[in-house]
């Protein structure tokens, strides 16, 4: 099946940056698109933001928009995340995932999903 390993995450201060980073260890990033999801306890999880693979068009946030930048390396089969000027409400644990088709930024619409890397930023 996928697997999907996300890196990255860690400790970081308020006002901060963070780089993550989704490797499909299969090599089979082919999909419609790929994205990053936050989830906090008790919290459903959260698109933040969203790469077309083919087109590399992009969605975010509104709550991201303006500190978060989503890309990929298709020769490395990545995708990354990143993340500037930090917040404490930015703490989560993150996860990439795989689209086949849907809505870019329904979790429910996603097909594989990565173990998940935390990210915790201070006051």
């Amino acid at each position: 099946q996928v697997q999907l390993k996300e890196s990255g995450g860690g400790l970081v201060q308020s006002g901060g940056s963070l780089r993550l980073s989704c490797v499909d260890v299969g090599r089979a990033f082919k999909w419609l698109a790929v994205g990053w999801f936050s989830q906090t306890p008790g919290k459903e999880r959260v698109c933040v933001a969203a790469i077309n693979w083919d087109g590399a068009s992009t969605h975010y946030a509104d709550h991201v928009k303006g500190r978060v930048t989503i890309s990929r390396d298709s020769a490395k089969n990545t995708v990354y995340l990143q993340m500037d000027n930090l917040n404490p409400e930015d703490t989560a644990v993150y996860f990439c995932a795989t689209l086949t088709e849907g809505i870019l930024t329904a979790a429910d619409q996603y097909d594989h999903w990565g173990q998940g890397t935390q990210v915790t930023v201070s006051s």
